[in-house]
């Protein structure tokens, strides 16, 4: 499915990744450390290296299982990241010692408690458009301070479905009742659950209200998941909305949705009818309806035109994605899929 984009064509094509250089990326995880207990934090700089490639590694050579290794998001392969794991041991470990290809160990810290999934605040960019930028000076310039006034339509990447769309394969599989394992079964509702809220978000975008709150909305409090029901929109929500001080929702599907309600839940419910075999893998996975904002503001923007290349710094908060960024200024050929 093809979403649409919020503020018109892209500007200029560009190459995204063409070295691991060009796609940084920090996590931004506030926890103070209790300076003991039973498990070692590491933060973690790695090079083509998936999340998961990396926990292993740590595990076999703290000798502990891969279920003793925690992480709170998983981060590019083609990228040069910085992360935080946890590893829990009985006995020290000599980290000064460990070595994997394209990891290093930057700074560790002892806590109390395992790293759990989602306990990071978001995530740091800086990346790099290779292609003829600065041809384009004055649109570019327009469409960025554009975007960091009015943040972007908050979809969920092509990396939630999997290469080749393999996780929505599976999610297919499940609507018609076949066995899918357990890890990969979470694979599958999660593509489903993506798929049906960009469909809801590019027909939101269709009608022009993308971005503004509706009578039936939930309302999303910016970088929290708390939500309220909007009954009416009064001038203080339309003044809340402008200032990226909350946004509209949509529903997450599964049981109980969908949980808005008047003209949003119409548009969701049509949504819902032309994707069944999803609608039905959802409901049968017992998977309790949520929601997800419509759009996502950009912290910390910046930018810098060179010749032929843009360079993009921004933060989005947890479950933000950078393509939904990076689709509003240029048609990408992302080099590690080429």
């Amino acid at each position: 499915m093809c979403a649409r984009r919020a503020f018109g064509p892209p500007i200029f094509t560009a190459r995204l990744r063409t070295s691991a250089a060009d796609f940084r990326v920090v996590e931004e995880l506030d926890i103070p450390f209790s300076g003991d207990g039973e498990h070692d934090y590491l933060w973690i700089e790695k090079t083509g290296a998936n999340t998961g490639w990396v926990a292993e590694r740590l595990a076999r050579f703290a000798g502990v299982r891969i279920g003793d290794v925690g992480y709170s998001g998983l981060k590019d392969r083609h990228a040069v990241t910085r992360q935080w794991f946890s590893v829990r041991r009985s006995k020290p470990v000599g980290w000064a010692h460990f070595a994997a290809a394209g990891v290093t160990i930057l700074d560790q810290h002892r806590h109390r408690r395992k790293l759990k999934r989602g306990a990071h605040r978001g995530n740091a960019f800086r990346v790099a458009l290779r292609g003829p930028a600065e041809a384009h000076d004055a649109e570019l310039h327009a469409r960025l301070e554009r975007i960091r006034s009015s943040g972007v339509p908050n979809y969920f990447g092509p990396q939630r479905f999997g290469r080749d769309n393999g996780n929505l394969r599976l999610a297919r599989r499940l609507s018609v009742g076949e066995g899918v394992d357990r890890r990969r079964r979470g694979f599958a509702i999660s593509a489903a659950r993506s798929l049906m809220f960009n469909a809801v978000l590019d027909a939101r975008i269709r009608r022009g209200d993308w971005n503004r709150l509706l009578p039936g909305d939930l309302a999303n409090l910016d970088g929290t998941g708390s939500v309220f029901p909007v009954a009416a929109v009064d001038a203080g929500l339309i003044s809340r909305c402008q200032r990226l001080d909350i946004h509209p929702s949509a529903t997450l599907w599964g049981r109980g949705a969908p949980r808005t309600g008047a003209v949003p839940a119409e548009v969701e419910q049509r949504v819902a009818a032309n994707l069944p075999e999803y609608t039905r893998g959802l409901e049968a996975a017992g998977v309790d309806a949520g929601t997800r904002a419509l759009r996502v503001r950009i912290a910390a923007f910046e930018w810098e035109i060179m010749p032929d290349v843009l360079w993009l710094g921004f933060s989005l908060r947890r479950g933000g994605f950078a393509t939904s960024v990076i689709r509003e200024i240029a048609d990408v050929m992302d080099s590690t899929t080429a």
